[in-house]
C-alpha cells in the first residue's frame, strides 16, 4: 500500500519524545501557513501541563498533538497529520485517544481553538463531534484574522444492555 492510497491507516499514539521532533516538524511546516518553531514546541513540553503524543506507522511519525490538561479539560494548542496521510483515521485516531481521557468525574470538555480561514481543520473536528462555542476576535498575533473555539463534551457511552432493550423495544413498537 502506498501512502497516496486513501485506505484506513492504523496507526499506534505514544508520547512525543526528542528524537521526533525532526518529524514534527516536518509536518508542522508543511500543514501551517505560520507554524510553530521548534523553541515553541520545546518551552511547551516543558510545563508540567502540556502533553506531546505522536501517531506512528511503520515506525515513522504521521501526526502529533500538543495539548494542555487542565483541572476540567483537555485544551489542544497544536495538531497535525502528515499530508501524505491525511484522511486515512489517522487524525480520527489520536482524536478518539483524547476523548477517551474525559470523565464525568474530572475533564469533561475538549477545546481548541481554529483558525477562521481552516475550512479542513473545522470540518474535521465537527466530524469527531466538536461544536463551535464562541468567536475570538482578532486572536492570532501574527494577523488580524478569528479563531472558532471549538468543544467536544463528554458523553457517557451507553451500556450494551441499555442497547439492547431499546432495540427490542424500537423493534416491538416498529
Amino acid at each position: 500500500m502506498t501512502a497516496g492510497s486513501k485506505e484506513s491507516l492504523r496507526v499506534h499514539i505514544r508520547w512525543m519524545i526528542r528524537r521526533d521532533m525532526t518529524e514534527v516538524m516536518a509536518i508542522e511546516q508543511q500543514s501551517f501557513e505560520y507554524p510553530w518553531q521548534e523553541e515553541e514546541f520545546i518551552r511547551c513540553l516543558r510545563m508540567r501541563n502540556c502533553i506531546g503524543m505522536v501517531a506512528e506507522h511503520e515506525d515513522r511519525v504521521v501526526g502529533f498533538m500538543i495539548y494542555e490538561l487542565h483541572k476540567t479539560r483537555l485544551h489542544i494548542l497544536n495538531f497535525a497529520v502528515d499530508e501524505r496521510f491525511r484522511r486515512r483515521g489517522v487524525g480520527q485516531q489520536m482524536v478518539d485517544k483524547l476523548i477517551g481521557k474525559l470523565s464525568p468525574q474530572r475533564r469533561t470538555r475538549i477545546v481548541l481553538e481554529v483558525r477562521e480561514t481552516n475550512l479542513d481543520a473545522q470540518l474535521f473536528f465537527r466530524r469527531c463531534a466538536f461544536r463551535a462555542v464562541a468567536v475570538l476576535r482578532d486572536y492570532y498575533e501574527d494577523t488580524v484574522e478569528d479563531a472558532y473555539v471549538m468543544q467536544h463534551r463528554y458523553r457517557p457511552q451507553p451500556k450494551v444492555e441499555e442497547l439492547s432493550v431499546n432495540n427490542r423495544i424500537s423493534r416491538l413498537a416498529g
